[in-house]
């Protein structure tokens, strides 16, 4: 269940994000097609709270940089590992392909660091982004290195059936793609969740925090490069973190050797 003002006001800053200048409650209004009253309590809420100012009077609103000190703010108490950071420009440089850092949030595993492709035809993401933790090779790696029980909760609210081609269908088939990724020591999607994209994914255990690194593209350019870019996170997280740091941290997994 979603609160509609919240969804409304999130809305709002995207929109502001992507147009890059002020904007009059006029605007908002013909661009949203939302009611005059609902448009302007948002505006109201947001300036009364400094969120929102007025760069020039009756210049539209834009927002404030009270948003940039709050983004500083949560980067300071819980920043993207530097560690995972260089393993994904590591990867960017050596694939060409988009590459990320996820940690699990509920249901989901969400995207905390992208580095997209340079490519034309690339898979498209940024920070912020969530995918199905059970249906996509990020969250899988997350689900490998997490405890019995916990995983088990989990999957028990997960949903089947309404995802890509090639997801799993029920909770079955979903440990048998876990098995088989945990044999191999890596996690493979190909139209699981979107349509002609697929990647690879490996968990990173840090700072007693379970992450996943994926690497993924179209499939046309990755299908038959999945294990090599699997061993490319592999190498990557070795030249990083050690070369045994794996075989230290991760459970239930064969890895395999890195050269």
């Amino acid at each position: 269940m979603t609160v509609k003002q919240i969804e409304n006001a999130i809305a709002l800053l995207e929109y502001f994000a992507e147009r890059q200048a002020p904007a009059t409650l006029a605007d908002i209004v013909r661009d949203f097609g939302w009611p005059r009253s609902s448009a302007f309590n948002i505006l109201t809420t947001l300036v009364e709270n400094g969120y929102l100012y007025e760069p020039t009077a009756r210049g539209g609103f834009y927002p404030s940089s009270r948003w940039m000190q709050l983004a500083h703010a949560f980067a300071e108490g819980e920043p993207v590992p530097e560690p995972l950071h260089a393993i994904i420009a590591d990867l960017s440089a050596t694939t060409g392909e988009t590459v990320w850092v996820s940690a699990p949030s509920g249901l989901y595993a969400l995207f905390l660091d992208v580095i997209e492709s340079s490519a034309a035809v690339r898979y498209a993401a940024k920070p912020g982004k969530r995918v199905p933790i059970h249906i996509t090779a990020s969250g899988q790696a997350l689900l490998s290195q997490m405890p019995a029980r916990d995983r088990d909760v989990l999957l028990r609210k997960a949903s089947f059936g309404n995802w890509g081609a090639n997801a799993p269908r029920d909770l079955e088939a979903l440990e048998q793609e876990m098995q088989a990724g945990r044999a191999r020591g890596w996690f493979r999607s190909a139209s699981n969740y979107s349509p002609d994209l697929g990647g690879v994914a490996v968990p990173v255990i840090l700072r007693d925090r379970i992450f996943s690194v994926t690497v993924a593209g179209p499939l046309f350019r990755v299908a038959e490069k999945a294990e090599a870019h699997a061993m490319a996170i592999h190498a990557a997280i070795a030249r990083e973190l050690g070369a045994d740091y794996s075989t230290r941290t991760l459970r239930d997994i064969t890895l395999p050797p890195v050269s």
